[in-house]
């Protein structure tokens, strides 16, 4: 049976995704270490300085549902690696014992719906003892503003102003956060792979001066 087949669809389209998060995971772009992380990709500021109201019922529903499904037992993109994977295997094999049963396989949206069922509680059993032997950081919620004052490296594209580009900055935990940045002083061009050191932070977006630029050594 072959995972390219009309009837495989939605595993082969699972598989592809699996693949491309597992590349990026090991080359750095899909790291995504703490909340900050997040919020910089979604426009969105968790300062953790700033005090937010939550409904401790729903909290607890969603903790619930979370501790069920194996969330927070490894990070998010290993836990959807694990259940993208699992997803094609268990949908592969629901196509096969259908074909083996009736002679033909399921319709693709049927057996999609038949394995994302019985893949949920698989990943919640996998991930909890993969979450026991993978390495485990201890993390703090940082404020924003406390980048101010590191270095950072562009990670993509180049920086001018008003063109903010991804640059990545560890936080006095080790944690790494990926963050927007343009130059401080006009005229100033930062690329890839240049380090900088972060002045300033306006809204969503970090102005840093290139350590070139001021003759800064770069960091070990």
């Amino acid at each position: 049976m072959s995972l390219l087949a009309e009837y495989n669809l939605p595993f082969a389209i699972s598989f592809g995704i699996m693949v491309l998060l597992a590349v990026m995971q090991l080359i750095g772009v899909g790291e995504f270490d703490s909340a900050t992380d997040i919020s910089g990709d979604l426009g969105l500021n968790l300062d953790p300085d700033v005090d937010i109201d939550v409904d401790p019922t729903s909290a607890s529903i969603g903790g619930a549902i979370t501790t069920l499904l194996g969330l927070g037992k490894v990070p998010f993109l290993i836990w959807l690696i694990v259940f993208l994977l699992l997803f094609t295997v268990i949908g592969m094999s629901v196509q096969g014992f259908a074909d083996s049963l009736t002679g033909t396989p399921l319709f693709p949206w049927l057996a999609a719906l038949i394995a994302g069922g019985a893949t949920l509680p698989v990943t919640a059993l996998l991930v909890r003892p993969l979450g026991a032997i993978l390495p485990q950081d201890e993390t703090s919620a940082v404020s924003l503003n406390s980048l101010v004052g590191r270095r950072a490296v562009i990670t993509t594209g180049y920086s001018a102003i008003d063109h903010p580009a991804r640059a990545k900055v560890k936080d006095r935990h080790g944690q790494t956060h990926y963050v927007m940045v343009e130059p401080h002083e006009a005229g100033s061009r930062m690329h890839e792979s240049d380090e900088l050191l972060l002045v300033r932070r306006e809204g969503q977006t970090f102005y840093g001066v290139a350590l070139s630029e001021r003759k800064l050594a770069p960091t070990a």
